[in-house]
């Protein structure tokens, strides 16, 4: 090796660098001198507390998941997400961040302490002073369980949001914020926030924040105060009552999940993309065929009513009820849409779903995704809202349609699908595309009778035409009347004198 080897840390070789400009300064040629003299000098910088060789051994062990036994305990300790902070890959688009802050109040341990937020903190301690009056047990009881489970409740949060709080604070907060939450949304369903003095718009966007994945707490967390309180089959209503006014759709007839949620967002996107157990088995009979993903050239919704493909409302509002339905007739067929309400809270809600979907320790089919991806490919312009909005699938609370357009879009941005979802849709759509002579006779269909007075211009041409060829034809031909003057005259008979 040409030269010296000098080992030194960091901080030494950042000493040395302003040691050595300072003296360059005040010596000239000498210094460049030196500065040539230092080139033939390697210098190997070895990072101060580094990680040893085992260490970095056992980071990559660890990362296969299979061999450290340690690790998988760990994991096991809590099945489903952690509660976690959103992705950098949505937080990076500057159009979306703001739905992922808290508006009004701030929940759990990510955003607690935030000084825009201590107004709130007021109003949570006065809900939760409500929660443990009605309660009937004592607040040192409800918080001695809370503290007797922060080892357990601490494991349903990312380590890395949790870590700067000591057992005790953190108890403090999910004990206080657990019991605001609850009693939040029992006044939510009985509309009494007039109880605790809160103004109806500190109210909605109270609720909006209920729902981001920065600000859940533990749904186990909820379970043990329920537990402890009197009215704890209230207190559960309540919560079921909550989650289908937000996911705006009743509870399917029935159906077979036990699943436990993760917190009240994870809630939330398995009402939404949950179906009763026949339309579970009427859904799955079309999907089962269409597995492979193949790409699809859909249209929005003006071209696709341009090509005769009707649109109509689907059974239920759940995000997965959406099919494709061929009447065998002149028309190709009906898209069913499941209904929805977009109004303030829709894109915060959305976002926060697919935040959710997002996470690294959520293994998932990205439901929600894939229902925005494909509502994005059909709404491109406002006027694919209107057709929406005509065809009672879409209730525009928002304002104008261009805004609809705009937030879908902006939602949808960098989003992958799940290629599997609507495969069969999307392949009865394209089936349709190819049926050339359907798309021919409801082009025409479209273009000549899509509103009353094409209809009626049309139907004024046609009796136009068939007069001028009845008047033609009669022109031709001659009336029976001018036929039967036109008759040889009978023979005359001479008279006789």
């Amino acid at each position: 090796m040409a030269g010296t080897e000098h080992v030194i840390s960091v901080e030494e070789l950042l000493s040395r660098k302003v040691n050595v400009s300072e003296r360059s300064r005040g010596r000239g040629n000498d210094a460049d001198q030196e500065t040539q003299m230092s080139s033939h000098v390697e210098v190997r910088v070895i990072e101060k507390d580094s990680p040893s060789r085992q260490q970095r051994l056992d980071r990559l062990d660890k990362a296969g998941g299979g061999d450290s036994g340690a690790q998988n305990e760990a994991d096991q300790k809590v099945a489903g997400p952690k509660i976690q902070k959103v992705s950098f890959l949505l937080r990076d688009h500057k159009n979306v961040a703001k739905y992922f802050e808290p508006r009004v109040v701030s929940l759990g341990p990510i955003h607690h302490g935030n000084p825009k937020y201590q107004l709130a903190e007021e109003y949570k301690l006065g809900l939760a002073n409500k929660f443990v009056k009605e309660s009937g047990v004592t607040a040192g009881r409800l918080y001695a369980k809370i503290e007797e489970r922060i080892g357990k409740l601490r494991e349903y949060f990312d380590g890395e949001v949790t870590n700067k709080y000591e057992d005790e604070c953190l108890a403090w907060i999910l004990f206080v914020d657990g019991c605001a939450v609850l009693q939040f949304m029992y006044y939510a369903v009985q509309d009494k926030f007039q109880d605790v003095k809160i103004k109806n718009d500190l109210a909605a966007f109270g609720q909006q924040d209920l729902f981001l994945l920065e600000n859940q707490l533990p749904y186990q967390l909820l379970e043990d105060l329920m537990e402890l309180s009197d009215n704890k089959v209230i207190l559960q209503d309540s919560i079921n009552s909550f989650i289908e006014n937000h996911a705006n759709c009743k509870a399917p007839k029935k159906t077979s999940s036990t699943e436990k949620p993760a917190h009240l967002l994870d809630r939330l996107r398995t009402r939404l993309l949950s179906l009763g157990d026949e339309e579970k088995k009427r859904n799955n009979k079309s999907s089962i065929e269409n597995t492979e993903g193949d790409w699809q050239s859909y249209r929005n919704v003006q071209e696709l009513r341009a090509a005769g493909i009707q649109l109509k409302p689907s059974k239920t509002n759940s995000l997965i009820d959406l099919s494709f339905s061929d009447q065998n007739t002149f028309y190709p067929g009906y898209l069913h849409l499941p209904q929805i309400t977009v109004d303030d809270s829709t894109g915060p809600m959305f976002l926060n779903l697919i935040a959710f979907e997002g996470c690294p320790d959520f293994d998932n089919d990205f439901g929600v995704t894939s229902y925005i991806c494909f509502l994005d490919t059909l709404i491109d312009h406002p006027g694919d809202v209107k057709e929406l909005r005509n065809a009672h699938i879409l209730r525009n609370l928002l304002g104008s349609d261009k805004e609809v357009s705009q937030l879908f879009n902006e939602i949808a941005t960098d989003l992958v699908p799940n290629p599997k979802t609507y495969a069969d849709v999307k392949k009865q759509i394209q089936k349709c595309y190819d049926s050339k002579w359907k798309t021919w006779i409801a082009q025409a269909i479209h273009d000549h009778f899509s509103s009353p007075w094409t209809v009626v211009g049309f139907l004024a041409a046609f009796f136009a035409l068939a007069l001028t060829v009845l008047q033609t034809w009669y022109s031709v031909r001659g009336s029976p009347s001018d036929t039967r003057d036109r008759s040889p005259p009978a023979p005359r008979i001479p008279r006789r004198y």
